[in-house]
Parts: C-alpha cells; structure tokens; sequence
C-alpha cells in the first residue's frame, strides 16, 4: 500500500482483527455482486469503501425513479441507465481503489459459474427466486462462499453459506425450489427504505468478514429482522443430506 492507502485506510489498519495484512487481503479480494437495487446499492457502497479491490455487479435492470427511495447508490441524473453501470459510476467517486466490473444483463446460470470461479465471495442481493437457487448451484458447484439477503415490507433477512465446508447447509436447504413459496416484490408490497440499508451493510460486512478469513458467525444461521417491531431472530439452518443440491445423494 501506499501512503494514501495507508492514511484512507487507517481506520481499518488500527483493527486488531484487520490490521495492515487484513487490509492487503480486501484490495486483493473479489466480490461478486448479484443485483445493485435496495440490499445491492449499501453493499457496493460499503464494499467498496471498505478498499475491495475489485468488484463485479450484476444487473439487468434500469434505474427507476420509484428505485431511489432506497436505492442509495442510484442518483436521478441516472434515471434510465443500467444499474451496474450506474453503481460503477458512483463507486468510482468514492474509491478509485475498487475496480468495479459492471455486469449489465441478468446472468444466466452458464454466466454465474463464470463468473463466480473468479471471485472470492458472492453476495446475492437479487430480488427472485429463481436467480437465488441459481447463484446458490453456482457457489455449491465451485464451493464458494455465498451470502444471501432478503427484504420487502419491514422484513429482512441474512444468511451465510460458507460451502467450503463439506459441513454447510445451502440456499436449497433452507427453501427448496421445489417449494411453491410466493415472489415478494417491493413493487406489489413496498418496503421500509432504512431495511435495505440494514440489510445490505450486513451483507457487505460478512463478505469482508470472509474475505479477512475470520469466521462468520453468520455462518450456517438465518437472521430475520423486523423493522417495525425492531425485533431480531437467529436460527441454525441444518444441513439437509437429501439436498438435491448440495445433499449426500446429489449426483456427481
């Protein structure tokens, strides 16, 4: 690091738990970032705030006005722009230090494995079902480090999923995609912009929490939220051995 690394991430450096070596590790990580809308937005910000050295975001979507509500990262000058590149715009302001890749399409299960061999960590923050199981198959084929979010309404949830353990349960184990489990959407049903927030920093926190190498605690637990009550749950996810996914009898 250089001087003004040194200086810009002075406060980290003075971490016990960081410490110069710890900081070194961030500006060599790779995040992969799934999704830059509500929980993705804080994420980046704080990812790449935090000296990551390079971050890739994915998103298909546009930058929406009803979005900036709580879409921190988005600004009504980029109403109508992609919003990976849109985030690449504002991260790029912040820390020259984090090289952002702008993924500006919604990525296919061929694009995660792709994808996700490079990095590091991924984070989903995505918005659907469908692409949670597919990131989660990615990160169980390549035994990468997953951390999921969820928020709509007042509610919130975080999960991580270190499966570089043969140990870990996976996304699948705890919502089986052959479930019938409803889309929540904030365009149906709103949701609370500070839970967002919330949220995506403790996304952000847990991937640099993996990336330094320390054990989450976050590790093979769920943690809801309620922002109305602020009100906290924590509960272990078991390993499901019958996990199509991830389980003993999963062929291959």
């Amino acid at each position: 690091m250089d001087d003004r690394q040194l200086l810009r991430y002075s406060r980290h450096i003075l971490l016990p738990q960081i410490d110069l070596a710890g900081q070194e590790k961030l500006l060599a990580g790779h995040v992969l970032l799934i999704g830059a809308g509500g929980l993705g937005s804080p994420a980046a910000l704080y990812l790449a705030a935090a000296g990551v050295g390079t971050l890739t975001i994915c998103d298909g979507d546009v930058v929406d006005l009803t979005n900036l509500q709580r879409q921190i990262v988005h600004r009504e000058s980029t109403v109508g722009v992609n919003k990976a590149e849109s985030a690449r715009r504002q991260l790029a302001e912040i820390n020259p230090d984090c090289h952002v890749v702008p993924v500006e399409k919604r990525v296919s299960e061929a694009d995660l494995l792709e994808l996700a061999a490079g990095a590091d960590v991924v984070v989903d923050a995505c918005d659907n079902f469908a692409t949670r199981h597919a990131v989660n198959r990615a990160c169980v084929a390549l035994k990468k480090p997953l951390v999921s979010g969820a928020g709509v309404r007042f509610a919130g949830q975080v999960a991580v999923f270190d499966l570089r353990r043969t140990d870990a349960p996976c996304y699948h184990c705890l919502f089986p995609d052959t479930d019938e489990v409803g889309e929540d959407r904030c365009a149906t049903l709103g949701v609370f912009a500070p839970l967002t927030g919330m949220i995506g920093a403790m996304q952000a926190g847990e991937a640099i929490r993996l990336l330094l190498g320390l054990e989450s605690p976050l590790a093979g637990q769920l943690v809801l939220f309620d922002a109305l009550a602020m009100e906290w749950q924590r509960m272990r996810v078991p390993k499901d051995p019958g996990c199509a996914v991830c389980g003993s009898t999963t062929p291959g």
